[in-house]
């Protein structure tokens, strides 16, 4: 039976079989494989118990029992999936489980390999990724206050010079105190280092990546390793735009009735930090859904006066996003005169939109 390392080129060449349990499957997997579980996760409970209190021998001979009926159905579930592809089973530590199946798949003729050191291999290989992290391209981070656009920006940058990567998409949470409206982030801090090792390695040798600037916490996932210093060393965008239009795009995403609920509960956690003044006046806003000064208000009084307080840092350009198309081109000028080569240094300003800034602005 043929044993390979992990090495993220299997992710492209093999079909991946994760063959833990659907618990273990949701906590983290490799990207692109499917979960075919040789043990419910009852069942793995079972067998568990049984071998810490009976030894080895009993374990075994009860995996057996459970196990051997299901794998004619589970041989042709992996053989439908593979679709012809060369198959790499996995379990959580290249044992027992990935074993049996490699060979069951191997008896009946399929092509099939196993991981060695199973999904704990592939997590060591992204824990030391992140560890020591070296972007793909070089980093181009983009920063401004709350309702600016950078997101929906970010979402517009297909098929120019550069690849973007949405964090927030990634993280399920749009980073801030309002973050959570209408979504669940549900992902656990593993899944979001696979998710995004996956988009990164994807990005050509060189090219540009683009990034939303962001702390180290986007909701309850952390950027791992030693990204946010990559991020803080990248080159750094100022995005402008006049607070009727932050206004405005902050209503297109977030002025839902449905929302209305989790609004309050935002605002009441932040409440502290408002004061009991402001925060009647926007609770009243709120309540009476008028939803123009509250959003105004919390622009003014709540997110340009927290978010950027302190900033240690001098952006390398500025450019507007009141128009999401000229905000484009403008970047791409930017880039183009830097001649980007994944190289430090600052914006050549002579022209393209990109003007460079030898103060930085106000955030409040």
């Amino acid at each position: 039976m043929t044993i390979l390392p992990f090495s993220p080129d299997l992710v492209d060449s093999h079909l991946v079989v994760d063959v833990r349990t659907p618990l273990e499957f949701a906590e983290d997997h490799i990207p692109g494989a499917v979960n075919v579980p040789l043990l419910s996760n009852e069942e793995r409970v079972e067998i568990g118990t049984l071998y810490r209190q009976n030894g080895p021998h009993p374990a075994r001979v009860r995996g057996l029992e459970l196990t051997a009926p299901k794998l004619p159905a589970l041989v042709a579930e992996v053989v439908e999936a593979a679709a012809g592809r060369p198959i790499l089973v996995c379990c959580w530590r290249g044992g027992l489980r990935s074993r049996t199946v490699t060979a069951v798949l191997e008896l009946t003729g399929y092509p099939a390999v196993q991981l060695a050191g199973g999904y704990k291999s592939y997590r060591n290989h992204i824990v030391g990724y992140f560890a020591s992290f070296r972007s793909p391209g070089p980093l181009v981070v983009l920063h401004g206050l709350t309702g600016i656009g950078k997101t929906t920006f970010l979402g517009r940058l297909e098929g120019g010079p550069w690849s973007g990567i949405d964090l927030e998409a990634l993280a399920s949470h749009r980073g801030s105190a309002f973050g959570m409206l209408g979504l669940e982030q549900n992902l656990t801090q593993k899944r979001f280092e696979s998710l995004l090792w996956d988009a990164l390695r994807r990005v050509p040798p060189g090219t540009p990546v683009i990034l939303e600037g962001e702390s180290r916490r986007i909701g309850r996932v952390a950027l791992p390793g030693d990204m946010y210093e990559a991020m803080r060393d990248g080159v750094k965008i100022w995005c402008e735009a006049s607070l009727e239009t932050r206004v405005r795009r902050l209503l297109e995403d977030y002025g839902r009735e449905e929302y209305r609920e989790e609004m309050a509960a935002a605002l009441g956690r932040i409440r502290k930090k408002l004061g009991s003044e402001k925060y009647a006046e926007l609770a009243g806003y709120l309540e009476r859904w008028e939803l123009e000064p509250f959003v105004q208000e919390l622009c003014v009084s709540y997110y340009d006066r927290n978010y950027y307080r302190v900033r240690d840092w001098v952006e390398d350009a500025v450019i507007s996003l009141e128009e999401y198309d000229e905000a484009a081109d403008a970047l791409a000028g930017c880039l183009r005169k830097r001649g980007l080569t994944g190289q430090s240094g600052r914006c050549d300003t002579s022209s393209s939109g990109c003007v460079q800034m030898t103060m930085p602005p106000e955030s409040s």
